[in-house]
């Protein structure tokens, strides 16, 4: 316990920056347990050679030695001047994965073996890469949100044992950057609310080549295939959609109160699942929510707003 606090106690020290680049000041190296058996050998080694006068054991052990010196610089060479940035990540839906692509750029020579990870992750794994010479290479890490809305990235960390596995030497790093948490869509999905009249609507039809449609509209992702005039895109090459009456007198609120669910998570969670529904329809569709009211609209913009709104509710 008390080494948990302290530990929290340094990385709260830490300065929050999503770029970090290593230097002697924030590079610490240690031996491994291969290290430390590696030294008891050359110990026993160089008793024996002192017992029996072995001039080969002299110069073995030495040699040994003298190699284990050298890794000691060459795995702190190995992090030394690189810097780190993660990228802002994408949102996620609670319980998902956020996945942090990390950005290790090097001014020298070719690195090797570095590996990242989320320093608290259980099981923890780390990311490996190699950085070329005077070039960058990218790792992925993954992370869990702790909770619904926006979270900040966990601490890091960067270890090498290259490039005889002697020695560990890494860095911890405080990333500045957040992610958003969706909330959960609910699994099974309640069936969608009833669509309301649009107030002041025209319920005048206007026909059209083809067939009677209220009108066309240029496409946007999201439409079916039997909203596309497929007469005008063969003979113009233009994608247009037919708009019925349907979908321009009629407009879906999505509201809080209409989710009829106890718990608040639990609501969120039904408006999130209508919200992906509504948009992969087609939809045009709005959100009522206690302090927030987003007016009915169509297209990918709509559904990341809605979304926002629910995880930062």
């Amino acid at each position: 316990m008390i080494a948990e606090r302290v530990r929290h106690w340094l990385e709260n020290r830490l300065p929050l920056s999503d770029s970090h680049t290593l230097t002697q000041n924030n590079i610490y190296i240690v031996p491994t347990k291969a290290g430390l058996a590696f030294a008891v050998t050359l110990v026993l080694m160089l008793v024996a050679s002192i017992n029996y006068q072995l001039n080969l054991g002299y110069l073995l052990t030495f040699l040994l030695a003298g190699s284990a010196l050298v890794s000691i610089h060459l795995t702190h060479a190995t992090l030394r001047g690189l810097t780190l940035r993660v990228k802002q990540p994408p949102p996620v839906f609670l319980g998902d994965s956020a996945e942090l692509d990390i950005v290790l750029t090097n001014p020298g020579t070719a690195r090797h073996g570095i590996g990242l990870a989320v320093r608290h992750a259980r099981p923890f794994s780390f990311a490996w890469c190699d950085v070329p010479t005077q070039g960058s290479a990218t790792a992925r890490v993954r992370f869990v949100p702790p909770s619904r809305g926006l979270s900040r990235l966990p601490t890091l960390m960067a270890e090498t044992r290259f490039p005889l596995g002697l020695f560990r030497a890494w860095t911890i790093w405080r990333p500045s950057a957040t992610v958003l948490a969706y909330p959960r869509p609910e699994d099974p999905p309640a069936p969608l609310p009833g669509t309301q009249p649009v107030p002041g609507a025209s319920q005048a039809a206007r026909t059209a080549e083809g067939g009677e449609f209220d009108g066309v509209r240029s496409y946007r992702r999201g439409d079916t295939l039997r909203q596309v005039v497929w007469k005008k895109a063969a003979r113009t090459g233009e994608l247009v959609s037919r708009e019925t009456s349907e979908s321009t007198n009629r407009e879906l609120w999505l509201d809080f109160e209409g989710a009829a669910l106890a718990d608040v998570e639990a609501r969120l969670s039904r408006l999130t699942a209508w919200t992906l529904a509504a948009e992969r329809l087609g939809l045009a569709f709005g959100l009522r929510m206690p302090g927030v009211e987003l007016p009915p609209a169509q297209g990918d913009a709509q559904r990341r707003a809605t979304l926002e709104a629910l995880a930062l509710w």
